[in-house]
C-alpha cells in the first residue's frame, strides 16, 4: 500500500491510496478459499469446486465483499500511517478498481487540530473546604431528634390531647350497613395531623384507654368504593392505648439508633454530611473556573464540519429564519464547545483515561437512587437507548478528565464558613441566572428543543477513527 498526502488546505487533506492488483488478488484468493467449503455445485464434491468455476458463479459478489473489506482496512491504516485523527467521517472517492486491477482511491479528510495541553498542569482555580461550626452540627442533631418521635404510654385515666398517639380498633358503617374495608385493627393516629379522614382526629381528643367512641366522618373522593364517595360513615372506635411524646434524649443510645458508634461519632458524621451538602456545588464552581481557563487556551483552527454539526444541534426546533438570525451567536458558542471538547479529549488521551463498564453502571445506579419509585423506567430507558448510555459514558469520561486536571493544577485552597459558602453559591447562581436571562432575550419565543447549557462539549470516552462509508459495487 502506498499513501501520499495531497491538496493540503489547513485542516483539510486528501490522502491518495494505492494498492497493487497482486494484493487485491490475494484478498480474492482468501475469499474463494473461504467460500469453497460451503458451496454446493452439481458435479463437484464439497470443497473441490475449482476457483475458475467459483469466479464465474460468484465473482461479482466476492469482489464486492473484498472491496469493502480492503477499503475499511486500508483507509484506517492510511490515517494511522500519516498520524491523522479525522474530525468526522472521511469522504472516499474511488478512482480505479476492478477484478485483477490496481485499486486507487482518494480519502478526503478534515483533521483534528493539534492541541497544546501542557498549560493545563498549571491551571489555577479555587478549591473550597467548608468549616462546620460545632453549634451548626448540634442544631442539625436536635432537628433530627425532633423528627424522631418517642411515644410513651400514659396512665389509663389520662385523656388524649393534640399531639398524642392513639391506637384503636374500629368498625364502620354507612346507613347502618357494613362495607368493604370497614374494619381496622390497631390503627395508630397522631392527633392533630388529620392524616386519616378530615375531622376524624379532633373527635378523639379527650378519649382514654378502653373508651369506646362513635366518630363520624365523610368518605373522601378517592374512596375505592365509588358508590360510597362523600357519604357519612359512623366509626365505632375501641381505644387500645394513649401515648404521649417525650423529648428524645440526645446521648450515645440515640446515636447508636441512628447507626453511629456513639454521640461523638454521630457529630463527626453529621458535620461531614453538612460539608458534603455544599461540596458538590462548590466543586462545580471550581470546575467552571477550570473550563473558563481552558477557554483561554488557543486553538489555531476549529474544524468547520464540527462547527456545522454543532450549529444544527443548537438550532434544532427553530425556523430557518430564526436559525439564520442566530447563526453568528450559535457559531461562536459552537466553536467554544468544540474547542473545549478537543482540549479535554486530548488531555484524556495523553493521560490514558478510560471509562470502565463498572463506572458506567455505577453512574446508572446513582441516577436510580435519585429517582425512587421510577427505577424500572430509568433502567428500561438506558437499555432501549444505547445513545443515552453512550452520552452517560461521555459524562463520566469528562468528569474523570476534570478531576485529573484538578489534581495536576494549582489549587488556591480556601477554608470558608457555612455562611460564606451560601453567599458564594448564591452569587454564582445570581450571575448564572442573569446570563441565562440575557441570552433568553436574544432568542425567539420558540426555544430550540435540545439546546444545551453553555459549557464543555461532551467528549467521547474513546475518540476513534470513523470507518469509511461503503461504496456501491460496479
Amino acid at each position: 500500500m502506498k499513501v501520499t498526502v495531497e491538496n493540503k488546505k489547513g485542516l483539510n487533506k486528501d490522502l491518495k491510496v494505492f494498492i497493487d492488483k497482486e494484493t487485491i488478488n490475494s484478498y480474492m484468493d482468501e475469499k474463494y478459499e473461504e467460500i469453497k467449503g460451503s458451496v454446493n455445485l452439481k458435479g463437484f464434491r464439497p470443497g473441490k469446486v475449482p476457483k475458475e468455476i467459483l469466479k464465474r458463479q460468484f465473482g461479482k459478489a466476492v469482489f464486492g465483499e473484498v472491496l469493502d473489506k480492503v477499503l475499511k482496512e486500508t483507509s484506517t491504516k492510511a490515517l494511522e500511517e500519516k498520524k491523522i485523527k479525522p474530525a468526522g467521517q472521511p469522504k472516499l472517492d474511488l478512482k480505479t478498481y476492478g477484478e485483477d486491477k490496481d485499486l486507487e482511491y482518494v480519502l478526503s479528510v478534515t483533521e483534528l487540530p493539534k492541541v497544546e495541553i501542557k498549560s493545563l498542569e498549571n491551571i489555577k482555580f479555587d478549591e473550597y473546604t467548608v468549616k462546620i461550626d460545632e453549634s451548626e452540627t448540634d442544631k442539625r442533631i436536635k432537628e433530627i431528634a425532633k423528627n424522631q418521635p418517642n411515644f410513651k404510654e400514659v396512665s389509663p385515666d389520662t385523656k388524649a390531647k393534640k399531639g398524642d398517639l392513639v391506637s384503636l380498633d374500629y368498625k364502620a358503617t354507612v346507613d347502618g350497613n357494613d362495607f368493604k374495608g370497614s374494619e381496622g385493627k390497631n390503627t395508630q393516629l397522631t392527633l392533630g395531623k388529620d392524616l386519616f379522614l378530615k375531622g376524624f382526629d379532633e373527635q378523639l381528643i379527650g378519649v382514654k384507654k378502653d373508651d369506646e367512641k362513635i366518630v363520624e366522618a365523610t368518605l373522601p373522593e378517592n374512596f375505592p368504593e365509588k358508590e360510597l364517595v362523600n357519604k357519612k360513615a359512623k366509626f365505632n372506635c375501641k381505644i387500645l392505648s394513649v401515648k404521649q411524646s417525650e423529648e428524645v434524649k440526645i446521648d450515645d443510645v440515640f446515636a447508636k439508633n441512628l447507626g453511629a458508634k456513639d454521640l461523638k461519632d454521630l457529630k463527626t458524621l453529621i458535620s461531614k454530611q453538612i460539608n458534603d451538602e455544599y461540596k458538590n456545588s462548590l466543586d462545580q464552581l471550581s470546575k467552571n473556573q477550570i473550563l473558563k481557563e481552558i477557554d483561554k487556551i488557543k486553538v489555531d483552527e476549529v474544524p468547520e464540519n464540527l462547527i456545522e454539526e454543532e450549529i444544527k444541534i443548537l438550532s434544532q426546533g427553530m425556523s430557518d429564519e430564526e436559525a439564520k438570525k442566530n447563526k453568528k451567536e450559535f457559531e461562536n458558542k459552537a466553536k467554544t464547545r468544540i474547542k473545549t471538547g478537543l482540549i479535554l479529549n486530548e488531555f484524556g488521551e495523553q493521560n490514558q483515561i478510560k471509562v470502565s463498564e463498572q463506572e458506567v453502571q455505577a453512574e446508572v445506579q446513582k441516577q436510580l437512587r435519585m429517582m425512587p419509585g421510577q427505577e424500572k423506567m430509568v433502567m428500561d430507558f438506558y437499555q432501549k437507548n444505547p445513545s443515552a448510555l453512550a452520552s452517560l459514558r461521555g459524562t463520566v469520561y469528562e468528569e474523570k478528565i476534570l478531576n485529573l486536571i484538578k489534581e495536576k493544577g494549582k489549587a488556591n485552597k480556601k477554608e470558608i464558613s457555612k455562611e460564606e459558602a451560601e453567599k458564594i453559591l448564591k452569587d454564582a447562581h445570581t450571575h448564572s441566572h442573569a446570563v441565562d436571562k440575557k441570552e433568553t432575550k436574544k432568542k425567539s419565543s420558540k426555544t430550540p428543543k435540545n439546546e444545551k447549557k453553555p459549557g464543555a462539549k461532551k467528549v467521547k470516552s474513546k475518540p476513534a477513527v470513523k470507518k469509511t462509508k461503503k461504496v456501491s459495487k460496479k
